[in-house]
């Protein structure tokens, strides 16, 4: 078991973080690791959910896409690795930790002692409370026979019996991506789903809430912890219906309902943030940014058919507002072509889905 964990870490914490050096000198380090770590984490997502859906469409079996998505972390780890090379030999690298803790006052090391306490209160409860939600007879069920019957949406959930390909869930192939989980590290999907996932899920949530709480409160001071504290506090005390964002990151949080809403959606307002930010400082918008916009894209994809929908208006806003108020006119270029994904998943779906 403890071979089985340390893959599941490899997985989702070594191979993100050494994905997301590609961004490694991105915007003088503001976040570090966990930028490294999430960033990281939405390129192989979008790569998941580029090799997946044309397999899934074709019916080919699920061990081709394992391969298919290794070939593709490690062309990403090539590229991490000579984009390391080049900056070592450029400079000395900045560190991975945002620096800036020798000053700390002991109110602020208070808030981020209790910022931590509370975090590991919501983690270790969602490994040891078991939560019943009727969507898990679909979704998890749909990963446990992916990686037993090795076929992907070609078997009834309820039933496990043959049936043709299902369209409608298949462009969103986030269970699948939960079945490779399980199929590399050799744990059954339904522990994946419903006791480690949702650990770092969770974490990762955090992570982005951390990221935008740098921008907002770049001051030195106890007004990030502060802020962190705050959003633990709405999301302990969120579950006043069945339906709320808080509900979906701590008990849902295997669901890819629940990523779009808790991780895709809150990291999108962060890069719009950074776009804004340069427009406003009448600096070129750099490539990278463009990049991960388009892989959050492609990730809300992946989490559910919704998402093209919401990351398409939640883009077309942002840079119509930022067009009109910065005169950067050309900037909605770059945008609409950080959309082409969402378009084409939600094309896909009008044709295919019944």
């Amino acid at each position: 078991m403890a071979i089985q964990l340390l893959i599941l870490g490899v997985l989702l914490l070594v191979i993100p973080v050494f994905v997301g050096g590609i961004f490694s000198d991105v915007d003088g380090m503001r976040g570090g690791l966990v930028f490294r770590w999430v960033s990281g984490q939405f390129l192989l997502w979008a790569g998941f959910q580029f090799i997946s859906v044309p397999l899934i469409i074709r019916e080919r079996n699920f061990s081709q896409l394992v391969w298919g998505f290794w070939l593709y972390m490690a062309a990403l780890m090539l590229m991490a690795a000579g984009r390391g090379i080049r900056q070592i030999q450029r400079r000395v690298p900045a560190s991975l930790v945002k620096g800036g803790g020798k000053g700390k006052q002991v109110s602020e090391m208070l808030f981020w002692a209790i910022f931590t306490g509370l975090l590991l209160f919501q983690l270790v409860q969602a490994v040891r409370l078991a939560y019943a939600d009727g969507d898990d007879a679909y979704y998890v069920a749909i990963s446990a026979m992916t990686q037993d019957a090795d076929t992907m949406y070609l078997k009834i959930a309820y039933t496990g019996e043959t049936t043709m390909l299902n369209f409608r869930h298949s462009l969103a192939p986030f269970p699948i991506w939960i079945a490779f989980l399980a199929r590399v590290s050799g744990i059954q999907a339904v522990t994946v789903a419903q006791v480690i996932l949702p650990v770092v899920l969770i974490a990762m949530s955090y992570g982005i809430f951390y990221l935008l709480g740098v921008r907002l409160f770049p001051e030195k001071g106890g007004q990030l912890p502060l802020f962190l504290i705050f959003t633990e506090i709405l999301v302990l005390f969120g579950d006043y219906s069945f339906y709320t964002a808080e509900n979906f990151m701590i008990a849902r949080s295997r669901q890819g309902k629940a990523a779009l809403g808790n991780i895709v959606l809150p990291f999108l307002l962060l890069l719009l943030l950074i776009f804004m930010k340069k427009l406003q400082e009448a600096e070129r918008v750099p490539v990278w940014c463009y990049l991960l916009i388009g892989a959050v894209a492609t990730t809300a994809c992946l989490c559910s058919t919704l998402g093209a929908l919401l990351i398409c208006m939640a883009v077309g806003v942002a840079g119509l507002s930022a067009a009109v108020c910065y005169k950067r006119f050309r900037c909605l270029v770059p945008l609409a072509i950080c959309c082409i994904p969402c378009i084409c998943y939600a094309l896909l779906y009008l044709l295919l889905a019944d």
